[in-house]
């Protein structure tokens, strides 16, 4: 099982479509599944898909945000998931890259409970520039 991580918190998984991984697809899917390693041109061809799922394979490893940053560049207006093991920390960068969501096992939400998550979800009043903004304000 799953849990999915949104701004008001942990939720079921709402999705009822197949993921398709991205070797495996055509140019024109409703969900897709992508590697941290996929290559960005690989991509293009699916900039229409509806959603479109990040893997995560380590909460060292950040290909997933670069990732989801060039897809909202590039024109990607779907549901964009990063799924697998990101940590609450990672919560703000996550949206901030594009990130609409985030799907984590149930193992890891147990050991990251919903508080620490929503503890992060303000995301857009938090970041750097704000707080900066904030200081030359004074």
């Amino acid at each position: 099982m799953t849990v999915v991580i949104t701004d008001k918190g942990f939720g079921s998984d709402d999705l009822k479509v197949t993921f398709v991984a991205l070797g495996d697809a055509a140019n024109s899917v409703a969900a897709l599944d992508v590697p941290s390693d996929a290559d960005l041109p690989d991509l293009d061809a699916h900039l229409n898909a509806d959603v479109i799922r990040v893997d995560f394979p380590s909460s060292a490893d950040g290909r997933g945000f670069t990732i989801a940053r060039q897809l909202r560049l590039k024109g990607f207006k779907g549901r964009l998931r990063a799924r697998g093991h990101v940590i609450a920390d990672q919560y703000a960068m996550a949206r901030r890259s594009g990130f609409d969501e985030v799907e984590i096992s149930d193992e890891l939400a147990a050991r990251q409970p919903e508080d620490q998550w929503l503890f992060r979800a303000n995301w857009q009043q938090h970041d750097y520039q704000n707080r900066l903004r904030a200081k030359a304000a004074e």
